[in-house]
């Protein structure tokens, strides 16, 4: 069994950072991609950032210049680096890892961006 255990939200003020993190565990034996998806009310998910195995990296437009992708191999762990953000950062993000023969996802992590 995988888990995939995300932490980091909550509420910040416009302007403001957050880090999320992402960290697998359980019978996973090859990671590939790891990235960052995102979900308003009344929208569809989207991608925000994804890495490579290799440590390329891919963002949306929306996000580019304030957010940045990591992740650690050793540790099995994404990371998000949210800065300057705002209202409509506002969403459920949800982690997703590439296992090799299926996609693994958290279960979401509210990031609320209201002052």
């Amino acid at each position: 069994q995988v888990q995939l255990v995300e932490s980091g939200g909550g509420l910040v003020q416009p302007g403001g950072s957050l880090r999320l993190s992402c960290a697998a565990s359980g019978s996973i034996f090859v990671i590939r991609a790891m990235g960052w998806y995102r979900q308003a009310p009344g929208k569809e998910r989207e991608l925000v950032a994804y890495i490579s195995n290799g440590g390329s990296t891919n963002y949306a437009d929306s996000v580019k210049g304030r957010f940045t992708i990591s992740r650690d191999n050793a540790k099995r762990t994404v990371y998000l680096q949210m800065n300057s953000l705002t209202p409509e950062d506002t969403a459920a993000y949800y982690c997703n890892v590439n296992g090799g023969l299926r996609d693994y996802w958290g279960q979401g992590t509210q990031v609320t961006v209201s002052s």
